[in-house]
């Protein structure tokens, strides 16, 4: 499965700025830009858009961005715990070395997106669509994903653990090489997806029985 790259090539000709909230009360349609250390709590914009650009250590803890559009943007070493992403959509975007530690990502769209030794414990991510996605190092604990339309998923040393999946299907998913321990999920929801030996005994609590 190829996933799609931000067009980084376009990233040569991006604008630093400084203040992020001076340029979205400019404008809602924001490109070509770069951010370095910026950190704000409970920062909000909605309804923005923000393309082909690149946002490094930057710390947006506990804020509100719904119905935010991101295309094309790379982020790095950035801390969005607690944030509000409800309704947004993600189009070939990477997330590396990032904390979106309990973030809402309910009812948004993920396209050609790769999370690379991201922290996701506790995120919600439900009634989404999750096309084209790579969970990389990344460990999802405690994560909630609820009725959300999943194709092309790939998993590299994804630690699921204690993770709630409801009525979502994990067909053709390959989770061999990842942890599922503790992992809440529905016979249906699992069918057809790819498990190592081991797995298979932590998931026979789904047919009610006990091996001795």
């Amino acid at each position: 499965m190829d996933i799609l790259k931000p067009q980084k090539v376009l990233f040569e000709n991006t604008r630093k700025i400084e203040n992020l909230l001076d340029e979205i009360n400019i404008d809602d349609e924001i490109e070509n830009i770069s951010i370095e250390d910026y950190n704000k709590e409970r920062i909000e914009f909605v309804d923005v858009t923000i393309r082909r650009s690149i946002i490094n250590n930057t710390s947006l803890i506990g804020g509100d961005l719904e119905k935010d559009t991101f295309i094309d943007v790379v982020f790095n070493n950035c801390n969005f715990s607690n944030t509000l992403f409800e309704n947004c959509s993600f189009i070939r975007c990477e997330f590396n070395n990032c904390k979106l530690t309990g973030c809402n990502f309910i009812e948004t769209g993920f396209c050609d997106i790769s999370f690379i030794d991201t922290n996701m414990n506790y995120v919600n991510i439900s009634m989404s669509n999750i096309k084209n996605v790579l969970f990389k190092n990344t460990t999802l604990r405690n994560s909630d994903f609820q009725e959300d339309k999943m194709k092309n998923i790939l998993l590299d040393e994804a630690d699921f653990t204690k993770s709630t999946i409801f009525k979502t299907s994990l067909n053709e998913i390959d989770f061999s090489n990842s942890i599922m321990e503790g992992m809440a999920v529905s016979i249906e929801d699992i069918k057809g997806a790819i498990i190592n030996v081991n797995q298979a005994f932590d998931l026979l609590y789904l047919l009610g029985v006990k091996v001795k």
